[in-house]
């Protein structure tokens, strides 16, 4: 008769682990991809907007228009200053989450070596039984088999 696994129970819980990491892993690597997506289009948008405050001004612009230029130029640095920082931080997150999952994974693995060696050794132990019974058999069935030659 084959035992249970007596860590099942922690290696169902390593493996509900594991997928949860590898969701929030996902979800990391989504927001920091977002995060630089959006800091990508800030930059471009400050890009076009100083083109346009550079062709606006070789054509003789009112000098309160290029000062709104200057102060919406500015609100876009401070803007992009900030989404470098999210940007940075959305990448160290994503640092974390995939040590996280690495240790998840490790775990995991451990456990399922485990569980591949309790198997092994119950396979082995049935097989001797079955050696053992086999062996048994053969054995009642010489003795027999002498016991009739014997008779006869």
């Amino acid at each position: 008769m084959t035992k249970p696994f007596h860590l099942q129970p922690l290696l169902n819980l390593a493996q509900i682990k594991n997928e949860s990491a590898t969701r929030r892993l996902g979800q990391l690597n989504k927001q920091q991809h977002d995060t630089q997506a959006q800091l990508e289009i800030l930059q471009q948008y400050r890009k076009d907007y100083q083109t346009r405050m550079q062709e606006s001004s070789q054509n003789a612009i009112d000098p309160a228009l290029l000062r709104n230029f200057q102060e919406f130029i500015n609100k876009l640095d401070l803007a992009i200053a900030q989404q470098i920082k999210a940007v940075e931080q959305s990448k160290l997150s994503t640092q974390m989450g995939r040590g996280e999952f690495s240790n998840t994974q490790r775990k995991l693995k451990s456990f399922d070596t485990l569980q591949q060696r309790h198997i092994e050794t119950q396979n082995k132990a049935e097989a001797k039984l079955e050696q053992r019974a086999m062996d048994e058999h053969s054995g009642r069935s010489a003795a027999h088999k002498m016991r009739n030659t014997e008779n006869k």
